[in-house]
């Protein structure tokens, strides 16, 4: 269940948060942030590592929502709204089965979110009904004791919950810094609701290999280049993208929530300052993480966390 104490005690701050992030947003929609050309330009696009297996990946979209798209890109003139996914990610390599981003939990509105402060519940609670974890495994005839770990590619609610439905015994693997930044201090940071993480084993790793692509650090992660995590850091301190060699050939970076939407790269533009302000750990960071996406060599399908569209075609391949 969810801490709603901590929600409450979060409350006022998160409101005068939520004002600042308010009153910064007109200007930015009319003046989004321009894209570092320089930065840019310096990006070398370094080798990947020689593959030599491959994984199998299955899609359970477990929710959706919508969002304007002027505040998932700032600049963007449209009264539109872009529809938006909660997914976990079944990834089947030849000596692990593990769950990317274990998403929601059935029931995630009361038992989850009341952890969260208000007003957050109401900007980012999914529609209804969502499908829980368990019964997305079920569908596809999948026991969640035989998973071997989870991998969530950071720590924010809507990529952790399901965990709720899986047995403690199954671990879950993230870098140190992310697990710092969400479990240490007296409240959680906004977006984090600590509950799902109880007597869960929380197994740190670190990206200690080298760069691969446009990014700066990267973990092979069974030595094979089938599973590579690379360093999307901004939008958390810990945030990963996970690159798979896939059995059909293509070549999958589940980004998280590094972007919400693919326009967002093609663009170069990041999140309007209400939510970017009150979600993103470090604007900067995540800025720069956006030119290094924009900058991927042909090739690289990257699929946001909450982009619906791209989620959707990639789960039907």
């Amino acid at each position: 269940m969810a801490d709603s104490t901590d929600g409450r005690t979060r409350t006022l701050p998160t409101l005068l948060s939520c004002c600042a992030a308010l009153a910064a947003t007109p200007a930015r929609l009319l003046r989004p942030r321009r894209a570092d050309t320089g930065f840019l330009a310096g990006l070398e696009s370094a080798p990947l590592p020689p593959v030599r297996a491959s994984v199998g990946l299955t899609v359970l979209v477990q929710g959706r929502m919508s969002a304007p798209t002027t505040v998932v890109a700032e600049g963007v003139r449209s009264l539109g709204h872009l529809p938006m996914a909660m997914a976990a990610y079944i990834v089947e390599h030849p000596s692990a089965r593990f769950v990317v981003d274990p998403a929601l939990c059935a029931q995630v509105h009361r038992r989850v979110l009341p952890g969260l402060p208000f007003p957050l519940p109401l900007l980012v609670a999914p529609d209804k009904p969502v499908l829980g974890l368990a019964d997305a495994l079920a569908a596809r005839d999948i026991d969640p004791a035989a998973l071997d770990f989870v991998l969530p590619t950071h720590l924010h609610w809507d990529h952790i919950s399901g965990v709720l439905e899986l047995p403690e015994a199954v671990p879950m693997r993230l870098p140190s810094a992310e697990l710092s930044w969400a479990l240490d201090g007296p409240h959680a940071p906004a977006g984090v609701v600590r509950g799902p993480l109880a007597g869960r084993s929380l197994d740190p790793l670190e990206l200690d290999g080298p760069p691969v692509l446009t990014f700066a650090r990267s973990r092979d992660l069974f030595g094979d280049g089938s599973v590579l995590l690379v360093d999307l850091a901004g939008h958390t301190p810990g945030s990963i993208g996970v690159l798979l060699a896939t059995r059909d050939g293509r070549r999958v970076l589940l980004a998280g929530d590094s972007v919400w939407n693919r326009l967002q790269i093609e663009l170069i533009r990041e999140k309007a300052p209400m939510p970017g302000q009150l979600f993103d750990a470090d604007r900067d960071k995540a800025f720069e993480t956006i030119h290094r996406l924009h900058a991927l060599p042909d090739g690289i399908e990257v699929v946001a966390a909450h982009d619906y569209d791209a989620v959707a075609a990639l789960a039907a391949h």
